[in-house]
């Protein structure tokens, strides 16, 4: 089998960020709203900040999730008064919010924690070192 070339292995991977990245911004945007209710704009610099600089999102990108996410029930809004300016409508999550946001967290993040899954990504590395 042919091996691949170094353009068209990035090339792979560009994509399949991509893909994992757009699913993954539901959950930065849930996890921060677990903390505390916020509105849209003071989630970007958290987002990428949480994310170790993998994932950042624009504005109007979590705006049109948050609507989204409004609209199926798993978060509410409300306007609030500002002393910067005008209104801002802030964001928090409802109770179906928390419980999706757990089972996510259960059924796909904690799943790299399992000692098979873990230590298949150790030898993918190079390391023997217990995660931090």
């Amino acid at each position: 089998m042919p091996r691949k070339s170094t353009s068209e292995t990035n090339e792979l991977l560009t994509n399949w960020e991509q893909v994992y990245k757009k699913g993954l911004l539901t959950f930065w945007i849930l996890l921060l709203l677990h903390q505390r209710p916020s509105y849209a704009y003071e989630m970007c610099g958290p987002i990428t900040e949480l994310s170790q600089r993998t994932v950042s999102a624009d504005e109007n990108s979590i705006y049109r999730a948050l609507n989204r996410f409004e609209a199926i029930g798993i978060v509410t809004s409300e306007l609030r008064l500002s002393n910067l300016g005008p209104q801002r409508r802030y964001y928090s999550l409802t109770e179906n919010g928390a419980l999706l946001l757990t089972q996510f967290i259960r059924r796909n993040i904690l799943v790299f924690q399992s000692p098979p899954v873990a230590e298949r990504i150790r030898a993918v590395l190079g390391t023997t070192d217990s995660p931090a």
